[in-house]
């Protein structure tokens, strides 16, 4: 948020203070100033490469060269239609200045002007801003003819004094301008870029920034005094209220202003909304957007007579506001002419006729305030001038606005939050309704609203005002210690002390012998109960004392007991021999849609699955491709290889949830392992000119070592056929003592084609680690043999049929502990051994607490070969 310094001496008393120590006191207490833009103050000076603590921009304003001056008359050029001179006083002397103005062009030729214009006179040798140039380029103004004409000085549009990016018509001061007055001391100013955090919201506005720097610096608050002279019928014989859903709507205030002209704002004013980021419009609406940012209470104004023509019956009716949910389906056309088509989320501001307004947000282009002397206002202009909620282009009407009803209301911050997002209109008004406004506001707000426009139109304001307050707020009383604060902060205060430096943020605060209880102000709604609640008061009791001031002390409490998350270490266990096996761990978000998921759950292998009902919907997605709680990780690691399908090889694994609709409310979160492997098994390189690509035994062999690294032993494979997304006859179910903790293979060819793969086959697996977690590990102890091992190779021709882990059962059955170890080295198929065989060439390791003879070793393996005949029919081979 931009404020101007200007605004903020309204009320405080900053005097002494220098712009960047105003600046450096708000940001140490979280209101952090992004930059500080010099528009016409004197910019410190900094020696011997010293630095600005604040990132710094701007322009000093000369107070010898750039004055006050008032034009007297408006003569054309003797030689281009165009150009006018003015006969201009700069306080000491005439001076002839030659323009292009066009907003003064019409008082060419006029003669003396009745009431001389007060403008900024930069005279010879000026640097100013290139009002013609792009971007922000600095000129100085030398003495030259133009058609004939010399030309020594100007006086200047908003642009050339860096005011705003408006250069097309010359800056028309306000009457009261003192002729001769250096324009730096009459409006030089400087304006704090401040980021407003979403637990600031409550000072998106400049009493909001004075308040702060008045606890900061113990200085007095000007709050603002709001007197209104009344007249007329009350408020409450022409307009109703009718609030039907308070939990979005709890408040909602009207005040009537009649008679009211439509012209330009004082020129101070537009200058602070432009300093503000803000574009003036008229003094109707930009009475609005002045009292918004005042206070902090975004206001709307409809135009009250349009709203009376909606009446059936206006002669005996009156007027009746209405807030209540859209319909799903219903549509309003917005002030930047676009027809919304809204739904039962959104919140109207209605008539008994219908839609009026996208309440917080926007209003409609039916009843906004129309000034008949413009033809058509710029929508551009509009949007950037009413923050939402005056802006657009508008249908002619013929007659200005000379009724105002203005409209202060609060609304629920979700539920604008969502609004602003789903349309996609984020603005002022929507910006802090969306952080939360207190319902305190609305009416304070109404209140300055009509003392402004009052002010600066002649209406004349309606007694009283229509206020629906059916939902207040309860302003929490949070109870505060010394001791909490010393135990929580660090520092000693006594109870009055802390009821002081509450006092300044506008707390209510009692002490009670060694305790203060603090009643929140009701401006703010960031200050909770209980627990939370004494967080947020210590919060500000810190901020006000300085965090700066608070000493540096070692912890005082005793430090809690370490407790270790079984859990955790053991899928970071996981993950560590993963890694170690070549693999690369990805995260992935875990909300994703139907669609994508189906790409791997159907794939049309199971088409009637119905998808939508089986996932955990959210209720408010922040896009529609993130609308559902995924309830498969290995879609999800699939997507991240299709995203990466241009690498000739890829590994890769991820750890964790799903989501699974239970019996309860919330959804059951089975953690969960998904690995894919596809390409190339070694990267090219000028050696390796032709490799392997990836296949069902690399992915075994990596579930084997991993099993092995989380110390199982009781490990099976066994073949399946009936997942739908793997390929019949190359996957398999993986088993530790006799459970089956997850699956691999190869990905079936119909469910590969629904990604932009490679050529090559995508190996995956799926493991149930809450399941794996739960079996015990085996930590055994082998000793190291004293004698020598007797080292042995077999080779059994067997059937195809015949899966070698049943060799290797029976090896280690039949030789029992006497067989220490048994490995696969060869696999042969061949016309040598027959169709449909296959032979399978062993080394065995015998071990004896005694020394092995060639004939003991002999027997076993006699015994052994006798046994795979028997059970498996195997020959052993010569």
């Amino acid at each position: 948020m931009k404020i101007p310094l200007s605004w903020l001496k309204d009320y405080i008393d900053l005097d002494s203070l220098t712009v960047e120590e105003i600046a450096r006191k708000l940001t140490l207490a979280g209101l952090e100033v992004d930059e500080i833009k010099y528009v016409g103050l004197e910019m410190p000076a900094y020696k011997n490469g010293d630095r600005h603590e604040f990132k710094t921009s701007g322009i000093a304003w000369d107070k010898e060269k750039l004055v006050v001056a008032e034009i007297r008359e408006v003569m054309p050029h003797p030689d281009a239609y165009r150009l006018t001179l003015l006969d201009l006083y700069d306080g000491k002397e005439q001076q002839t200045v030659l323009t292009g103005a066009p907003n003064i062009f019409h008082l060419k030729g006029t003669g003396k002007l009745a009431k001389p214009l007060k403008a900024a006179y930069a005279k010879e040798g000026t640097t100013l801003y290139d009002g013609h140039a792009e971007g922000l380029q600095l000129m100085t103004l030398k003495r030259t003819k133009i058609r004939g004409v010399e030309s020594y000085s100007m006086v200047c549009s908003e642009k050339e004094l860096g005011i705003s990016e408006e250069h097309e018509g010359i800056i028309l001061l306000d009457d009261d301008a003192p002729v001769g007055m250096p324009l730096a001391d009459y409006m030089g100013d400087a304006v704090l870029d401040i980021n407003i955090v979403p637990n600031m919201a409550r000072n998106a506005n400049v009493i909001g920034v004075a308040r702060e720097l008045a606890a900061l610096t113990g200085r007095q608050l000007k709050k603002p005094t709001i007197k209104l002279k009344t007249e007329g019928d009350p408020v409450e014989n022409s307009v109703s209220i009718e609030i039907t859903e308070p939990e979005l709507n709890p408040r909602f205030v009207l005040g009537l202003i009649r008679d009211v002209e439509i012209k330009p704002s004082p020129y101070q004013v537009q200058r602070r909304l432009r300093l503000a980021g803000m574009r003036p419009i008229n003094n109707i609406v930009d009475a609005t957007n002045y009292a918004m940012l005042d206070l902090g209470q975004p206001l709307h104004a409809f135009d009250y007579d349009v709203l009376v023509g909606r009446i059936a019956n206006p002669t005996y009716g009156k007027v009746k506001i209405i807030t209540r949910s859209a319909k799903d389906g219903e549509k309003l056309t917005t002030l930047d002419g676009n027809e919304r088509r809204l739904t039962s989320v959104n919140v109207l501001v209605c008539d008994e006729k219908g839609s009026l307004a996208l309440a917080g947000v926007m209003g409609g282009a039916e009843s906004e305030v129309y000034d008949a002397s413009e033809e058509v206002l710029d929508a551009t202009a509009m949007e950037m001038a009413s923050s939402g909620m005056q802006h657009g282009k508008v249908t002619m009407r013929g007659k200005s606005t000379t009724n105002v009803l203005l409209e202060g209301a609060a609304w629920n911050f979700i539920n604008i939050r969502r609004t602003a997002k789903q349309h996609n209109l984020p603005s002022e008004a929507s910006f802090r309704f969306s952080r939360g406004v207190h319902p305190a506001l609305a009416e304070q707000g109404v209140r300055r609203g009509l003392q402004l426009m009052a002010q600066w139109s002649g209406g004349k304001v309606a007694p009283g005002f229509v206020d629906e307050y059916p939902l207040k707020p309860k302003d929490p009383t949070v109870t505060v210690t010394p001791k909490d604060v010393k135990r929580l902060l660090g520092i000693d205060l006594t109870a009055k002390q802390i009821a002081e430096l509450l006092t300044r943020l506008e707390f209510k605060c009692t002490v009670e012998k060694n305790s203060v209880k603090a009643k929140t102000p009701p401006h703010r709604v960031d200050i909770s109960e209980g627990v939370v609640g004494l967080a947020d008061v210590l919060e500000e009791i810190a901020r006000i004392y300085g965090y700066d001031n608070i000493p540096e002390t070692r912890m005082a409490d005793a430090l809690p007991p370490q407790i270790g998350n079984p859990v955790y270490e053991w899928e970071e266990h996981v993950r560590d021999v993963l890694v170690s096996l070549g693999l690369q761990e990805v995260v992935s978000y875990r909300l994703t849609t139907p669609e994508r998921e189906r790409r791997l759950l159907a794939s049309g292998l199971r088409p009637e699955a119905n998808m939508e009902q089986e996932y955990v919907v959210i209720a408010n997605p922040i896009t529609p491709e993130r609308r559902v709680l995924r309830r498969s990780l290995l879609a999800s690691v699939l997507e991240a290889a299709e995203q990466n399908s241009r690498a000739e090889s890829i590994a890769m694994y991820e750890i964790g949830s799903t989501f699974e609709l239970g019996k309860d409310e919330l959804p059951n979160e089975p953690h969960k392992l998904a690995i894919v492997m596809t390409g190339q098994r070694i990267a090219t390189a000028w050696d390796v000119k032709d490799s392997p690509i990836y296949d069902f035994f690399d992915m075994k062999g990596r579930i084997e070592l991993l099993l092995s690294g989380l110390r199982y032993t009781d490990v099976a494979y066994v073949p399946i056929d009936s997942v739908n997304y793997l390929h019949p006859g190359k996957a398999a179910e993986v088993k530790v003592n006799g459970q089956k903790v997850g699956l691999f293979g190869e990905l079936h060819p119909l469910v590969k084609e629904q990604y932009e793969l490679r050529d090559s086959p995508v190996i995956v697996a799926e493991f149930e680690l809450d399941l794996l977690r739960t079996i015990t590990p085996t930590y055994g102890i082998i000793p190291v043999p004293e004698v020598p091992p007797v080292l042995e190779d077999i080779a059994v021709v067997v059937d195809e049929s015949v899966p070698a882990a049943r060799i290797e059962s029976l090896i280690r059955q039949t030789g029992g502990k006497t067989v220490t170890n048994i490995h696969l080295f060869d696999v042969y198929r061949g016309e040598q051994i027959g169709a449909g065989k296959k032979s399978l060439a062993y080394s065995l390791t015998y071990q004896s607490d005694k020394t092995m003879t060639d004939a003991e070793a002999a027997a076993i393996r006699t015994k052994i070969v006798k046994r795979l005949e028997h059970e498996v029919g195997a020959k052993l081979r010569s």
